[in-house]
């Protein structure tokens, strides 16, 4: 098991990566507190790991509440769910809620963590890639509305983050390959060498050989972490961690949630804004064909689909959580591992910029 400790101002939490380390007691004790465990999972995730967490509570007294699967589930309803189970079984402000499942799971486990009784502990037990590399850490939480994804949240740390790699052996296989995108994003955003290395060890990645799969956990929480206490709340450089984000939650919320998982659709979004960075002239000539050759070759897509016009994406994009002012605030990138946060690019600039994507 390794540690990586999330730093921010005057406190800090541990994320915990390493295999078979859901059913141990000694990661999980010193994070609970002493109040009702409640175990908030789904129907996909539950049969595989509940056991697994019950052992870890050595005794402990639990409940435990099992949701559908999906991202059409991360809505204002499924949230007031939570919050009445949480009220039947009289959970007070010393609860720990354990958010068991992928992003989905995360999101809304910590929204309901945020605004229960103004605030609980949770915990967070990723158990895809993509949420442990990117959506279990940085206390990001949420739920979706019909216009546009995550636009109801609220910032909430965990007090930790236990993140088994033994999990992703279980993964359906596109599952594994749209967290992969956000990997490639970090390699795209700060860290080049990350790039090379999934270019080098993309077949390895698919094999699922444990220690290229360890290492690509460990560097996407290690810069999480570290852009995170920087910027807890997103008023500078952790907006960079968006790269890609805006097209894909546009593409997300035009097909209802229901045609991409969350990485697919950043695959995209991060070629379409790869593009518009060569066509801004602020990177080198090849860097979206680079990152679409990577993506490829880890079997994400790349292309805009051909049914969603791009005057509904721009104007979905309006509601983009990084704009202020009225301004479309995008993350481009001015080459390998080097972002930038733009606010001068025109409509008819992204226009283009997404019809050479198609």
């Amino acid at each position: 098991m390794q540690r990586v400790d999330v730093q921010l101002e005057g406190r800090s939490y541990p994320v915990l990566v390493g295999a078979g380390i859901i059913g141990q007691a000694s990661s999980w004790s010193p994070f609970l507190g002493d109040g009702l465990i409640v175990i908030i999972s789904n129907e996909v995730v539950a049969p595989l790991y509940l056991r697994g967490v019950e052992s870890a509570l050595d005794g402990r007294a639990f409940r435990h509440l099992v949701l559908p699967d999906g991202e059409e589930t991360k809505d204002t309803t499924t949230w007031s769910r939570v919050i009445d189970f949480l009220v039947a079984e009289q959970a007070g402000r010393d609860a720990c809620l354990i958010a068991l499942g992928g992003g989905v799971i995360g999101d809304l486990c910590g929204f309901a963590a945020a605004t229960y009784m103004r605030g609980i502990r949770f915990v967070q037990v990723p158990t895809t890639l993509l949420a442990q590399v990117d959506a279990s850490v940085g206390g990001k939480t949420g739920v979706n509305h019909p216009r546009g994804k995550n636009l109801i949240g609220a910032f909430h740390q965990p007090a930790a983050v236990i993140a088994d790699t033994a999990c992703l052996r279980t993964l359906p296989e596109r599952e594994f390959r749209a967290g992969l995108a956000e990997v490639v994003k970090y390699g795209a955003i700060c860290d080049a060498r990350l790039l090379a290395y999934l270019e080098r060890h993309a077949a390895a990645l698919l094999r699922l050989e444990p220690d290229a799969t360890s290492q690509i956990v460990l560097e996407s929480v290690r810069h999480k972490a570290d852009i995170v206490a920087r910027d807890e709340f997103e008023s500078g450089v952790r907006a960079t961690l968006n790269f890609g984000h805006s097209f894909a939650h546009a593409l997300e919320t035009l097909t209802a949630y229901r045609r991409y998982l969350h990485g697919e659709a950043v695959a995209i979004g991060m070629i379409v804004a790869a593009r518009l960075s060569e066509q801004r002239g602020l990177c080198p000539p090849g860097m979206a064909e680079r990152l679409a050759s990577l993506q490829q070759a880890l079997g994400l897509p790349v292309r805009v689909p051909g049914d969603l016009s791009t005057r509904d994406v721009l104007e979905c994009m309006l509601l983009d959580k990084k704009n202020l002012a009225g301004r479309r605030r995008l993350i481009l990138l001015r080459g390998p591992g080097d972002a930038v946060v733009d606010e001068a690019s025109t409509d008819a600039e992204i226009a283009r910029a997404i019809d050479a994507c198609r």
